[in-house]
């Protein structure tokens, strides 16, 4: 076995309880769930855990050094992050309610969706140096490292995928049950807002943290 059974156990737990914990990624799927319902939220979660698999094999590789060591080089991923991330929000405010009609699709479609998400988790320096930190707690020495690395990743990203994917079907069945055009642009709104503010958290992030 790649990882002894109280290690990954011990992983799991504390991984659930950080995923569990709102950020500017989650807050980003559940803006798109608030536009577009469950499914592009499900399509949205795709993007962050693809985001997520390259976040963790960049900072085995060392990427998340670089970040750590250079103010600058954080200073550039923080702003690219936090910058993206209150342009989506602002074009989602403005954007017309979507129609609710069985052949419906949110302007984009879900490619976009995935995208987004994906560039929204990897320009996050923090997700980068948090797996740096977060990580090497786990991983034992005198095993081979790839094999532990693919199955906490594999562990981390199902757990998220569980996690808010339940927060994705529980806004979607909300939204489901809603058709007036005035609550649909309401709900664009706050989910824009939602993607505002995730960028406005990013923009706060400091090496230290």
């Amino acid at each position: 076995m790649p990882v002894s059974p109280e290690l990954w156990l011990a992983f799991a737990a504390a991984a659930a309880v950080l995923i569990a914990i709102p950020g500017p990624t989650t807050l980003m799927v559940l803006g798109h769930t608030m536009s577009g319902g469950w499914r592009m939220g499900a399509l949205s979660l795709v993007g962050v855990t693809l985001g997520d698999i390259c976040a963790i094999t960049l900072s085995v590789l060392g990427f998340s050094a670089v970040l750590a060591a250079s103010a600058t080089a954080f200073l550039v991923m923080k702003w690219l992050g936090a910058a993206y991330l209150v342009w989506l929000g602002i074009q989602l405010w403005r954007s017309p309610p979507p129609q609710l009609t069985v052949q419906a699709q949110v302007p984009g479609g879900g490619g976009r969706a995935v995208a987004q998400t994906f560039l929204v988790t990897l320009l996050n320096p923090k997700g980068l140096l948090f797996f740096a930190a977060f990580l090497p707690q786990f991983i034992d020495p005198a095993r081979p490292l790839w094999p532990q690395v693919i199955v906490f990743m594999i562990t981390f990203d199902l757990l998220a995928a569980l996690i808010q994917g339940a927060y994705i079907l529980a806004m979607g069945r909300a939204r489901g049950v809603i058709a007036n055009p005035q609550v649909l642009k309401n709900m664009n709104r706050a989910g824009g807002a939602m993607l505002v503010g995730a960028g406005l958290l990013t923009a706060t992030l400091k090496r230290s943290a």
